[in-house]
């Protein structure tokens, strides 16, 4: 529960700064429309790409000295770090704290890695599905908390509340957090030592392309949302609350689903749970570029949530079973490695796209990136996984 929590206010923390971000560079003394833009975007996306780059870092240390340490050391360093973002008094005291976000991040990884490694092998799928609940929705509500808090108590109010928040969480992770961990005297291995010994090289590398095309995919809509909602709507008011529902759609349904088709994953296999869900959300994607109304884009947004929801569990699940547990939290730190560029690419894909496109090109391209995934999975991952179990020789890494 306490892991559930702290992926969820992590995951908001990380989110919610995209909206207030425009409004607190001008507070900080930018004017020029242009600047704000550029600025909000390199304060943005900076976290997401150093945070790329840590992970598999934080990962290797949770290897070696445990995951509740790791979890220790992110809740305290972003409590500290995104509580004193609310301090700032230029724009380059921001984003170098922005910068040390992505640099002392972490925590999602070693809290999937706890899991991962703790969970009884028969359930591991419900509870990533459960924990990833935490984070899909933290990151997709992220952005419409923040405005509200923004609303209610200004800009600085959002890294103040957030850094208190995650001061909880280190104390409640170091109270009520336990770990069967034993430290191996064992050299920690290179990287290409833990590559060396990875039984399906290929299939993990295709989960993380998957994990990052999920993320594209989830994000490419949040720089177009609310300029496509204006246009839907008929009336002006209340466009931001609006684009928040509609963003934050996929996130309550990810609430609802992400427990279940974790559960279905551990049942029937998380390849299939990949497969389908990457076809549904194909799916759901297509007729978003041809809504009359934001009410229709909010239902659609819905049911891709419901999709989507099962795929980061699952791939996570696969990830676990391809991986021996010595270099468990190193492979997962990639995996996040990837979510983050994902993340940051879709908000740079979908502005790109519809400036050039039309925003309903965003949903198109989306949607057929998707189903060329899901092609590749089941030409790659699918049939050679069945053909393992057919066989009788696929066995999990323990």
């Amino acid at each position: 529960m306490v892991c559930w929590v702290g992926m969820f206010i992590t995951a908001i923390g990380m989110s919610q700064i995209a909206p207030i971000l425009p409004l607190y560079v001008n507070h900080l003394g930018v004017h020029n429309i242009n600047n704000i833009e550029q600025i909000s975007g390199i304060a943005f996306g900076v976290t997401f790409i150093v945070s790329a780059i840590f992970s598999p870092i934080w990962g290797k240390a949770a290897d070696k000295f445990g995951r509740k340490p790791m979890l220790l050391r992110a809740s305290f360093g972003m409590a500290i770090v995104i509580g004193s973002c609310g301090f700032a008094t230029n724009i380059y005291e921001l984003i170098g704290l922005r910068l040390l976000q992505g640099v002392i991040t972490g925590y999602t990884t070693a809290c999937i890695t706890l899991i991962a490694t703790q969970a009884d092998k028969d359930h591991a799928g419900w509870a990533l599905g459960t924990l990833s609940t935490a984070s899909v929705s933290g990151a997709l509500l992220g952005p419409i908390i923040g405005g509200a808090i923004d609303e209610l108590i200004g800009p600085q109010g959002v890294f103040f509340l957030t850094g208190s928040l995650m001061a909880v969480v280190f104390i409640a992770t170091l109270i009520f957090v336990k770990e069967d961990f034993k430290r191996s005297d064992k050299k920690v291995m290179s990287t290409k030592e833990v590559w060396s010994i990875l039984p399906d090289k290929m299939i993990i590398i295709i989960m993380f392309i998957t994990a990052f095309i999920v993320q594209l995919a989830l994000y490419s809509i949040e720089p177009i949302v609310t300029v496509y909602i204006k246009q839907l709507s008929k009336s002006a008011s209340h466009i931001a609350l609006i684009s928040g529902l509609a963003f934050s759609a996929s996130g309550f349904a990810s609430i609802i689903s992400a427990p279940r088709l974790g559960k279905l994953s551990d049942k029937i296999g998380a390849r299939k749970v990949i497969l389908g869900s990457l076809i549904a959300a194909a799916i759901f994607y297509v007729p978003q570029a041809f809504v009359s109304t934001p009410w229709q884009l909010m239902g659609l947004r819905f049911l891709l949530g419901l999709a989507t929801a099962g795929l980061i569990p699952s791939v996570n699940t696969l990830v676990k079973k391809l991986s021996p547990e010595a270099v468990t939290g190193r492979i997962f730190g990639y995996s996040m490695s990837a979510q983050y560029l994902g993340t940051f690419s879709g908000s740079v894909f979908g502005g790109q796209l519809a400036s050039h496109f039309g925003i309903r090109s965003v949903f198109l391209s989306t949607s057929a990136l998707l189903l060329l995934n899901a092609i590749w999975v089941y030409k790659m991952v699918y049939k050679k996984l069945a053909k393992k179990y057919d066989n009788g020789t696929f066995q999990q890494c323990s």
